[in-house]
């Protein structure tokens, strides 16, 4: 059965609290699984969480601060220790190798597993495969910092009615998929556009071009919303959003479903973030994360 879902593992900004931990994210996209910025404490929130290593098929870290990349020893060792039976892909800034390394190799394991290293050097596609596009966007912050996008490719959806009016039935149906064309019946003619899922992940940043693109048309965007509104002079002093000016990117690129997270140990009330995504004018579907989270994807739209 296909699944394709966030499964939330931590939401807290620089360091854990009581009840948040440290950064991790995991996109479930059918039978493959995307870790996003696995800060400390990751691999017990898998645990939690229901997640295996063997679920694992790439990782993608945003930067190299702590909190979005201190989990990274644990799950390789992890992957390793379970012996996943597949590659497991990692891309990271290629600026931050050095750091990489040290977490990959942080104390003695023995290696099962063949993880492959895949550093970002610049904008642009990652990996293209039949279910999905994968590409990485320059962002605003201190360090080196990219986010992440996914896009599905579009498809068909066939029309029972059009496929009716054809005489068009049983394997027939089939072979018009496959091959386009059926006795001058063109697929376009019984079917249509099936707009292709896209889903977005920004951490640690200004608002800048690399925001915005990566926002657009989303299905759903995970992005930070460290600071409240009233703070937007600190956020911006230290490369990050408010709620406000995450909710607006997503009103603007008009985005389905905002996961708002990355939340600053300052404040107590996740409810304000979701009062100021609304003030900002955001009207879509929003889920302030919590810890162990699970956010469905919503469902297909057809092209317009």
């Amino acid at each position: 059965m296909s699944v394709r879902e966030l499964v939330v593992l931590g939401t807290a900004s620089q360091v854990p609290t009581r009840h948040r931990n440290h950064n991790g994210y995991l996109l479930r996209w059918d039978g493959t699984g995307i870790l996003f910025d696995p800060g400390e404490g990751t691999q017990r929130q898998m645990l939690r969480a229901g997640v295996a290593a063997h679920d694992l098929n790439r990782i993608c870290v945003t930067h190299f601060h702590g909190d979005h990349s201190l989990g990274l020893a644990g799950v390789i060792q992890r992957i390793n220790l379970d012996q996943v039976p597949h590659p497991v892909t990692a891309h990271y800034p290629a600026s931050g190798q050095r750091y990489f390394e040290r977490l990959r190799y942080a104390t003695a394991y023995r290696e099962t597993v063949r993880l492959v290293e895949q550093p970002v050097a610049a904008d642009g596609p990652l990996a293209v495969t039949d279910a999905y596009t994968l590409d990485a966007r320059l962002l605003s912050h201190p360090v080196e910092s990219y986010g992440y996008r996914l896009t599905e490719p579009d498809g068909r959806r066939l029309l029972p009615e059009r496929l009716a009016a054809h005489g068009i039935k049983g394997p027939d149906v089939g072979r018009i998929q496959r091959e386009g064309v059926l006795n001058g019946v063109t697929l376009e003619q019984v079917s249509e556009v099936r707009r292709g899922q896209r889903f977005a992940f920004v951490m640690d940043t200004r608002l800048c071009d690399g925001v915005y693109a990566l926002a657009d048309g989303a299905d759903m965007l995970v992005i930070e919303s460290t600071f409240l509104d009233e703070d937007v002079r600190l956020a911006t002093d230290h490369g990050h959003l408010t709620a406000g000016q995450a909710a607006a990117v997503a009103r603007d690129a008009g985005v389905r479903h905002l996961v708002l997270t990355h939340f600053s140990q300052r404040y107590a009330e996740p409810e304000e973030f979701e009062r100021q995504a609304r003030a900002a004018g955001f009207e879509g579907e929003l889920s302030i994360a919590q810890d162990l989270m699970r956010v469905p994807l919503p469902k297909r739209q057809n092209a317009s």
